[in-house]
């Protein structure tokens, strides 16, 4: 059936253009949905960290208290994250995205309620469940684009949402701030009352996907031949057809270290400034935020550059160029943490920033191509290794007093480095690897790209 649209689109009505201004329905107003309902999932879970300074001396939060609810924050999504793949499979991304943003909003109004170390620590448990829909909006854009543009829309979409972090930073203190001058609410009430907002705001961009979304360019993904294929089988089979890939178990555990350390650096790095530094809260929050904001532009190039490498060098361009940068962002991670001057920290951070998130995108511009049959499993294993790296590194480098903060962010560029280097061993019969060609001995059926679950 074709399909109205503005946009050119392949056989399957995928979009073949990308165009980020426009609304048309269905492509780009998907497009759109998605990245503002995963923005405000990214606003909800790191409005906390920006205050920080207030929280901890309101609720006398020790260091290691710290560190195990920004843990917490990352190991509340990495099995949600792992899950909604399957459930997008299953159920499409619309309702399942929209449904966990629902569930989780009332959460972050909670923080309202707060009285100890270890409800602080819950909290912050529960909200990292939204990050789960970075999976759905992956899926949705792999669903909506086709393969010549796919890099490049599912990097503007994450990298987009992604600046929900730095806005956070920037907003979360000006919103404070009001209340307390303004309002004339004490401080100690004011940082609990500001949490009002992300939660209203995450809950209003779920109803807007489930209003005016729309799965798939032919329609809701219930309706799908796809939808009726997937659900012939179980969830358990749906998920272990995408386990047995091992492509995906190397761009998980590459995507820890690239999103993950995105994470890590957006959890600490207003503390860090604040503390290394002596800035105050509103310049710590803005150095932050500029980390974050880097996403409108860093995340996108890196699907930018992941289909321009494929279209002159195949899948081994799009290898190549995630390992490269993903590689230089290491060593300039490993640098900032031995910069002992404010302006030139910031400087190095704000490089850092580009090059981890323009490796987002590269990864996230192969995962579309390792299986089609389980996209949505591959799309959450990628997924939860970002939030498994993320509570990793703030478990071994940020959690207690073992390292001081520089000391951890120099040995957390040197893990980037040393993970980005599993990239080497990934291969497709079809299509080769870093350094080798295409098998020789492949047949049509091993050609096919529903055939990459298996470990071939």
């Amino acid at each position: 059936m074709e399909i109205p649209s503005s946009l050119p689109v392949d056989d399957e009505q995928k979009a073949t253009k990308f165009h980020p201004l426009s609304l048309s329905s269905p492509h780009m107003r998907a497009f759109h949905l998605s990245w503002l309902n995963l923005f405000s999932c990214f606003f909800s879970t790191f409005s906390i960290p920006p205050l920080l300074p207030v929280i901890r001396d309101n609720l006398n939060l020790t260091d290691t208290d710290i560190g195990h609810a920004g843990i917490a924050s990352f190991v509340g999504s990495i099995f949600s994250r792992l899950a909604m793949g399957p459930l997008c499979d299953l159920l499409g991304p619309r309702i399942t995205s929209a449904t966990l943003s629902l569930v989780t909003a009332p959460i972050i109004i909670s923080t309202y309620f707060i009285s100890s170390p270890s409800s602080f620590i819950l909290v912050r448990f529960l909200v990292g469940f939204s990050l789960a829909n970075f999976v759905a909006n992956q899926f949705w854009m792999s669903c909506m684009f086709s393969g010549c543009v796919v890099g490049l829309a599912n990097g503007v979409s994450a990298g987009w949402a992604n600046m929900g972090a730095g806005v956070a930073h920037l907003v979360m203190p000006q919103i404070y701030f009001f209340i307390t001058n303004s309002l004339h609410v004490s401080s100690f009430t004011a940082w609990r009352v500001s949490f009002v907002v992300p939660g209203i705001f995450q809950a209003l961009t779920a109803i807007m996907v489930l209003a005016y979304g729309q799965d798939l360019p032919s329609g809701d993904y219930k309706y799908s031949k796809r939808a009726q294929k997937q659900q012939k089988q179980s969830f358990l089979a749906v998920l272990v057809n995408g386990l047995g890939n091992y492509r995906g178990w190397i761009l998980g555990l590459t995507y820890g270290f690239s999103f993950g350390s995105e994470l890590t650096t957006d959890n600490i790095i207003a503390q860090y400034f604040y503390d290394r530094f002596g800035v105050n809260l509103r310049v710590a929050g803005l150095i932050a935020a500029s980390f974050g904001l880097a996403n409108f532009f860093s995340r996108p190039m890196g699907g930018v550059l992941s289909d321009k490498m494929a279209k002159r060098f195949g899948i081994r361009g799009r290898l190549w160029g995630l390992w490269i940068v993903q590689t230089t962002s290491g060593l300039l991670c490993l640098f900032l943490g031995q910069v002992s001057s404010l302006w030139s920290s910031v400087a190095v951070m704000c490089l850092f920033s580009v090059f981890v998130q323009a490796a987002s995108g590269l990864t996230f511009g192969v995962v579309p191509f390792v299986s089609v049959r389980s996209l949505g499993v591959i799309s959450g294993m990628t997924g939860s290794g970002g939030t498994v790296g993320a509570a990793v590194t703030q478990l071994l480098l940020f959690s207690g007093s073992k390292f001081s903060k520089q000391t951890s962010i120099s040995l957390m560029g040197l893990m980037i480095t040393i993970f980005s280097l599993p990239v080497t061993f990934i291969y497709f019969p079809k299509s080769g690897g870093m350094f080798c060609g295409p098998s020789a001995n492949i047949n049509s059926a091993a050609e096919d790209a529903e055939d990459y679950h298996l470990l071939v």
